[in-house]
């Protein structure tokens, strides 16, 4: 198969040919049908996260057809369209028998504990706690969104947060995550105050739902809270950091209201400094989200097939595998460029 490839971290992938994958026995082959590029991916292509071994492939948000099976696996078979969180459970494990599979012990996810989905093939483990069969008339740019971004984002604000309708939402940092949380937060009746240092940025949460933005370029922090402030004086119900800087999650929390609730979707390089202090004063709450199990998405799936989610309009550039090692690096540019890029892959099925 082809598939993006690197065997050093921050040296430019190439594409070249690898070995087709081979199923585990509980697990199946997916030709991959289209795949999103994420930050998390740039994370991994840099080094930061210690579960790549090199050489590698990177990869996790996805949509594709089962090409082969594993004996054990019993609920999917060959032909069927599917997609996968980007963190796959085991199924038997203390956290994914309580139903948070998001958070299994013995997690796999493809395009960082094995080689993921910039390819035209892709091994996914445990097929039948994690796969998600899917409509073949579902776009296949929202289809592959829905593994990362936006289960993360949606479990964020409605497992996690419990955002309400009529409540206000600042979302702090508006590239892939932070666009997916300003459409589900507006889908959900949430008044939404977006953040971004770039004006194509929060030209795009507009379109997709903010009632308000706040343009934090050349501001302090102390700036940008008040602007956020002058939008909703008592401060903001729900927050969410969708970017992964230090500075940039103390703008969030001090955005809150008393009582308040700040979700975490950002990953920071090193562990942030907190305003503890302020957490305490106000009793504020601080979340997590790391996806969401394959059994809740039945929820979000018909928030998009009512048509009030369309993870498809994040799209903003569609590429071709070839294109994809160079859209990577350009990743690595201080200012992310607006919108989503899904990266386009084929292959004819195997006769």
């Amino acid at each position: 198969m082809r598939a993006v490839y690197f065997e050093e971290f921050g040296i430019l992938p190439e594409v070249r040919e690898v070995p087709d994958p081979v199923p585990s026995p509980a697990g199946v082959i997916v030709r991959v049908e289209a795949t999103g590029l994420c930050r998390s991916d740039w994370h991994g292509w840099m080094g930061h996260d210690p579960d790549i071994a090199l050489p590698h492939v990177p990869g996790h948000e996805l949509v594709g057809v089962i090409e082969a099976v594993g004996p054990d696996v019993r609920r999917f078979s060959v032909g069927q369209r599917v997609t996968v969180p980007f963190v796959c459970a085991c199924g038997d494990c203390p956290e994914c028998a309580s139903g948070n599979g998001q958070v299994c012990r013995n997690q796999t996810q493809p395009g960082f504990t094995h080689w993921g989905s910039y390819a035209e093939l892709v091994a996914l483990h445990n097929a039948d706690v994690n796969l998600i069969a899917l409509p073949g008339d579902l776009d296949a740019g929202a289809a592959a969104l829905l593994g990362c971004r936006f289960a993360t984002s949606y479990r964020g604000l409605v497992h996690q947060a419990r955002l309400a309708a009529g409540e206000t939402l600042v979302v702090v940092g508006c590239g892939g995550v932070g666009l997916s949380a300003v459409m589900i937060g507006r889908a959900l009746g949430a008044v939404v105050i977006a953040v971004d240092i770039s004006a194509a940025a929060l030209d795009a949460a507009s379109r997709v739902g903010a009632a308000h933005t706040v343009n934090s370029a050349g501001l302090s922090d102390v700036e940008v809270v008040a602007r956020i402030r002058a939008l909703a004086p008592d401060g903001a119900e729900v927050t969410v950091e969708a970017l992964g800087r230090e500075n940039t999650v103390g703008i969030a929390i001090r955005s809150l209201a008393i009582r308040g609730r700040h979700v975490q979707i950002g990953l920071l390089p090193t562990d942030p400094r907190v305003p503890l202090g302020l957490v305490i004063a106000r009793e504020l709450t601080v979340l997590g989200s790391h996806g969401m199990p394959a059994h809740d998405y039945s929820e979000l799936l018909a928030l998009v097939a009512s048509g009030r989610l369309r993870p498809q309009d994040l799209i903003s550039t569609r590429i071709t595998l070839d294109e994809a090692p160079a859209a990577l690096a350009a990743m690595s540019a201080a200012t992310p460029a607006a919108g989503v890029t899904l990266i386009e892959v084929s292959r004819p099925a195997r006769s």
